[in-house]
């Protein structure tokens, strides 16, 4: 007798249904695994076995043929243990429910529990676009499905619960979408740093509030110790809160790379991987083609600490995502491709001692060390970070003074939030750091002084056109911040002004 169980299988953020055939025939008792499987599944054949003995559940002593089909695509990892397991059981009539509306998915233990499995949200996905009404599933992933709605999950602990559910014996409970998320979850802990903690630096703070309205690019530059990382950390409590779709593709991303199993990530990334990180590292790959540091930041923060201490060939992998806002992998086995919309936040020290400019400190290095130090980041990348800033050393009384009139995060995360409402509406769902060359030439009212004082600035500051663009992005944004409708001159040079700073570092 031949069983047929449906499944489905990751590939990227999308999926793919795979049916698992089991057929029974007479010959040596022993379990093959057929279907382009990776070593995971052929070692299912021992984890079945023992969880459906351990469970008090027979094993056929018959020569059992398990078929993943499509037979010709590369299939890893362990989530189609308990699918296999079914269809022995539905082979074997041991149960005789009907199958044809159910998906399963599902890692076993030798003693029957059921383990969690990676990308869980893909299944729910693939399993309500195929039209099956319930999922099968572990318990622990449970809560992530639910962010799908549509469909039915059902999630069991042992294989004994499921097997007593299909045969009517003990109907395990239904779960269904979540009518509203809990806030908030951040995906890598609780920064929990108020920009009111940051004595001083109101042109940095600026320059974060600008940065986090329009989802810019920023790079702070300065002496050790002013407080640049500190500033970059409470970038996070100024950002307006992910929405549901959001909420959705972050938590696949870190579900597929095996990160917070179970948990449903509401509160915006913040990743800092160190400056010995790899190239694939950062973009993601490896053998399973995993999601790098770029998309784990997707929605979020990719924050570089000291960037020109980065290898060159790390940072320039930079360029194509920061454009395009995805990236593809390329692998003999597969291509997949994640999104990698994330604002990059960077650090750097003026030069290799960390103090040229000081008004404290005196610089000891050489021009030639300063110049090849700057040079570290390149002139494309630069292109792409819309704010420049200096935080300079804060004067002694300045460091100890309590103020109590520091605007809190809470406070410019309101107006950060009324900034994007706008610019969201305006533009179709987007950021202003996402608006086309068109799009950004079709902007509404660009007072005839705010046209002349860019062309200006493009001659004079010799601004690729990237760079003018991007200044004009940062320049509607200042015009989101104050609610206006259109682009005046201050608003331009106020953009301007953080491009004088990128212009003094090369």
């Amino acid at each position: 007798m031949v069983s047929i169980v449906h499944s489905s299988a990751p590939f990227g953020l999308r999926g793919l249904e795979v049916e698992i055939e089991c057929d029974l025939n007479q010959g040596l008792p022993g379990i093959t695994i057929v279907g382009l499987g990776a070593k995971a599944i052929d070692e299912a054949k021992e984890r079945v076995k023992s969880a459906l003995l351990n469970s008090g559940l027979q094993l056929p002593r018959k020569r059992i043929t398990i078929n993943l089909s499509p037979a010709d695509f590369p299939k890893d990892g362990a989530s189609y243990d308990l699918p296999i397991a079914i269809a022995v059981l539905a082979a074997s009539q041991q149960i005789e429910a009907k199958l044809e509306n159910m998906a399963f998915v599902g890692e076993l233990a030798l003693d029957g529990r059921i383990k969690s499995v990676p990308g869980i949200i893909i299944h729910a996905q693939v399993a309500k676009a195929r039209g099956f009404k319930q999922l099968i599933l572990p318990s622990v992933n449970a809560r992530q499905a639910r962010l799908i709605d549509g469909l039915e999950l059902i999630p069991a602990d042992n294989l004994k619960q499921i097997y007593r559910h299909l045969t009517g014996t003990e109907p395990l409970t239904a779960l269904k979408a979540m009518d509203r998320l809990q806030m908030p979850a951040n995906a890598d802990g609780n920064l929990a740093i108020n920009l009111s903690d940051v004595s001083g630096q109101e042109l940095a703070k600026r320059a974060l509030e600008i940065a986090a309205a329009g989802h810019h690019n920023l790079l702070m530059t300065g002496p050790p110790g002013t407080g640049k990382t500190m500033l970059a950390q409470a970038l996070i409590g100024i950002m307006p809160p992910l929405n549901r779709p959001e909420v959705i593709e972050v938590t696949n991303i870190y579900s597929l790379a095996r990160l917070n199993p179970g948990e449903v990530l509401t509160g915006r990334p913040f990743r800092s991987p160190h400056h010995t990180a790899s190239q694939i590292s950062l973009i993601g790959g490896g053998k399973d083609a995993l999601p790098g540091e770029i998309s784990l930041a997707h929605k979020g923060v990719l924050f570089m600490d000291e960037l020109p201490e980065y290898p060159r060939t790390v940072t320039e992998v930079l360029r194509q995502p920061l454009e395009d806002k995805r990236v593809d992998i390329a692998r003999a086995s597969r291509r997949v491709r994640y999104p990698a919309d994330f604002m990059l936040v960077a650090t750097q020290n003026p030069c290799p001692c960390g103090y040229y400019g000081d008004n404290v400190k005196t610089c000891i290095c050489t021009a030639y060390q300063i110049t090849q130090y700057q040079k570290r980041i390149s002139g494309p990348l630069m292109d792409r970070i819309d704010l420049v800033v200096e935080v300079d050393r804060l004067s002694s009384e300045r460091v100890l003074a309590n103020d109590t009139q520091a605007e809190t995060s809470q406070i410019v995360q309101a107006r950060v939030a009324a900034a994007r409402s706008r610019q969201v509406k305006r533009n179709r769902g987007r950021t202003n750091s996402q608006l086309t060359t068109r799009e950004l030439k079709d902007l509404p009212a660009l007072s005839p002084a705010a046209r002349q004082l860019l062309i200006s600035a493009i001659d004079k500051l010799d601004l690729s056109p990237r760079a003018a663009m991007r200044s004009l992005k940062v320049a509607r944004t200042i015009a989101d911040l104050e609610g206006s409708a259109g682009i005046n001159q201050s608003h331009i040079g106020e953009a301007l002004q953080f491009r004088l700073r990128e212009q003094a570092l090369v």
